[in-house]
């Protein structure tokens, strides 16, 4: 057998073949750290009714439901994109009624943002064999694909105050989807009650364009298995036998410095880099 001959495989182990893979290349990206003041609540029914008679809200929770994305180009710089994206977030808290234990109310908050991203030009028609029939026919124009990433905000403040001390007029109630309005138990009130609550939140995000290319890539051979495959025999049933057999989750406690192993890229054969 060959010296460069990956033993069981009938493969070069390092081939330096050239070969040509399609995948989504990132053109532009951002990352941003948003401080929403003052986000207007819309409660539950049963929630309003409580806020309506509530002293003070306080211990506020977030959870991040959805992220609508739309993509737009920018008129004035050519290959350059809006993105449009709107977070439906779902708020929980204690309102404190009397001298009794805090109800838990909770509603929806809309948050609108906008970045503004290079993701070059393309105006190639693209078609597929598992395009539906039909389909093809309709001209889609070849925008980049605009991707969020995004956790769970940060409630930094929560305010209560009367409907008619508020000072906001003209506010636009927005459009619901139905699968939002689906996450809550009751029925959300878009209408004003007597009392009002606003929130205001930290939120991480990073938002990229990426486009579909064609990119040359060294190829060092084929991704062999290294692990067999086995079966449960199903006679260990103590969960702590079992549980003492996972690893301690380091990462989960401690994020990376840095990608990679801080060696440099890879340059040759038996390198010992992996992505």
């Amino acid at each position: 057998m060959p010296d460069n001959m990956q033993r069981g495989s009938g493969l070069p182990e390092c081939t330096g073949e050239t070969v040509c893979i399609h995948t989504k290349k990132v053109f532009d990206a951002c990352r941003d750290k948003d401080c929403i003041t003052d986000l207007r609540l819309y409660p539950t029914t049963a929630s309003q009714a409580v806020l309506d008679q509530a002293l003070s809200v306080r211990s506020g929770t977030a959870s991040l439901l959805y992220a609508s994305v739309n993509v737009d180009p920018v008129g004035v710089n050519r290959g350059y994109y809006s993105v449009d994206v709107r977070y439906y977030y779902r708020i929980t808290a204690d309102a404190f009624v009397g001298a009794g234990r805090p109800m838990e109310v909770t509603g929806l908050a809309v948050f609108d943002k906008r970045a503004i991203l290079f993701g070059s030009e393309g105006s190639a028609k693209i078609f597929s064999s598992q395009d539906d029939e039909g389909e093809s026919c309709c001209f889609k124009r070849s925008y980049p694909t605009a991707i969020v990433e995004a956790v769970d905000p940060i409630v930094l403040n929560l305010r209560l105050v009367d409907a008619c001390d508020c000072g906001c007029g003209g506010h636009t109630v927005p459009d619901v989807p139905g699968f939002i309005e689906a996450c809550f138990s009751d029925p959300l009130c878009l209408h004003p009650g007597d009392r009002r609550l606003y929130v205001s939140l930290g939120q991480f995000s990073i938002i990229r364009l990426e486009r579909d290319v064609q990119l040359q890539v060294r190829a060092l051979g084929y991704c062999m298995p290294d692990k067999e495959c086995t079966a449960g025999s199903g006679a260990e049933t103590d969960p702590c036998a079992v549980f003492s057999q996972v690893s301690f989750p380091t990462e989960e406690f401690f994020p990376p410095n840095a990608l990679g192993n801080g060696d440099g890229p890879c340059c040759g054969c038996g390198c010992s880099n992996r992505t």
